[in-house]
């Protein structure tokens, strides 16, 4: 290795795309175009990047299968940070057992965590945790470190474990001071400021709350029966009944709740599931079937009786009902939390994380622009979506599959 691409390196890893531009910015030998890919990447321009990185990856070809194993990483990266989400995971892991078997632990673990972070943009949090448990992030290098933790961080956030979410953060702040790169220590910044904000509302006949993380667990681990419209379903304790693909019986499950103690007349409930604000005998009919599809559901947690109105929540042993919303309301609201991470998303990406088609996205997509909530970008393929931060809140609890993992 040449003094330039060594020195361009050591610029790379210390944060300074910049630095390494200025000694290998005019080479096309490959070396120099994987360097410059990296510089580019952290520079932001992540298409340029990644043409780099191919030609490079091209360019070392399969008799230098080491150069090209690190090309293929840097590569799936910068598709994590275009939200590139769709592409097979068996590139990265042959690239990963290509890099094990060379001896390039460093570049291996940092491959396993662009897979776990990948993992988690999906909300695969059981898949990611599988794949998190392996790495300690005590014994890798401080930049490797601070990215594991924070990976690990957000996974307990995403299960609502807020301590140990803490104590990860506190593990990422020390790597990220020991590494001295300036981008993870704000990324731990920003995590850490999360558990401060508000994440959800408990509504009830007394007005309203706002709910910190810590204090939604807290709740969650009461013996309160609550609905939460933050991931629609109900939880009481250790037990939770996910109704995300069973929209009606939400509907139902959230007007009961929001009545509570009180029952709920039936043409009410019928314009909250059905939509309709002209019931007629046969949504009478639907109404009766679909309260007892829900009564069998929320059996081991709640009754619903019947009363000369309509019908009530009656959860066992006496418990309060608790209703959690989200900080913003409206029907797209997971949607606005993943655009709001400052990255462009493609329309197939966030229908592979919100488990939609992309008919479904799209349409929500022209709405939220319509709304002037987003904003497009580009055309056809290269069309990407954007949208402001979502400021005074932590959109946590809107984002896919946050649910507690046992």
């Amino acid at each position: 290795m040449d003094s330039l691409i060594a020195a361009a390196g050591r610029a790379l890893a210390a944060g300074d795309p910049l630095g390494a531009l200025k000694r290998v910015a005019l080479r096309d030998d490959p070396p120099a175009l994987a360097l410059r890919g990296i510089a580019m990447a952290q520079l932001g321009d992540h298409a340029m990047a990644r043409a780099l990185l191919r030609r490079a990856g091209r360019a070392f070809g399969s008799h230098e299968a080491l150069a090209q194993a690190r090309c293929i990483v840097a590569e799936a990266e910068v598709a994590l940070a275009m939200r590139e989400l769709g592409g097979s995971p068996r590139t990265l892991a042959a690239a990963v057992l290509t890099l094990e078997a060379h001896a390039d632990h460093a570049n291996a673990l940092h491959a396993r965590l662009v897979a776990v972070r990948r993992l988690l943009l999906l909300g695969r949090l059981a898949e990611a945790a599988a794949a998190l448990a392996p790495l300690d992030g005590r014994r890798l290098p401080p930049s490797l470190a601070a990215v594991a933790e924070l990976s690990a961080a957000e996974l307990a956030l995403r299960s609502l474990r807020t301590g140990e979410a803490r104590e990860a953060l506190a593990r990422a702040q020390e790597a990220a001071r020991r590494a001295q790169v300036p981008a993870l220590l704000a990324e731990v910044l920003e995590a850490r400021t999360a558990l401060d904000r508000p994440a959800a509302r408990r509504l009830s006949a007394g007005g309203e709350q706002m709910l910190r993380l810590d204090e939604v667990e807290a709740l969650l681990n009461s013996d309160a029966l609550v609905v939460d419209a933050c991931r629609r379903g109900l939880g009481m304790s250790s037990a939770w009944q996910p109704l995300a693909r069973r929209p009606v019986l939400f509907a139902l499950a959230r007007a009961l709740a929001e009545a509570w103690p009180g029952d709920v007349d039936r043409e009410t409930l019928i314009a909250d599931a059905f939509r309709t604000r002209h019931p007629d005998e046969t949504h009478r009919a639907r109404l009766r079937v679909e309260i007892g599809r829900l009564r069998k559901l929320v059996a081991a947690l709640a009754g619903i009786a019947a009363t000369t109105r309509g019908f009530v929540l009656q959860p066992h042993d006496g418990r309060d009902v608790a209703l959690l919303v989200p900080p913003i309301a409206g029907e797209q609201a997971s949607l606005l939390a993943l655009l709001s991470d400052g990255a462009a998303w493609s329309t197939s990406a966030l229908a592979l994380a919100l488990g939609a088609s992309q008919r479904t996205v799209q349409r929500a997509l022209v709405e939220l622009e319509a709304a002037g909530q987003a904003r497009s970008l580009g055309r056809a393929r290269a069309q990407r979506w954007l949208a402001p931060p979502l400021t005074g809140f932590t959109t946590i609890l809107l984002l896919p599959a946050a649910l507690p993992i046992e």
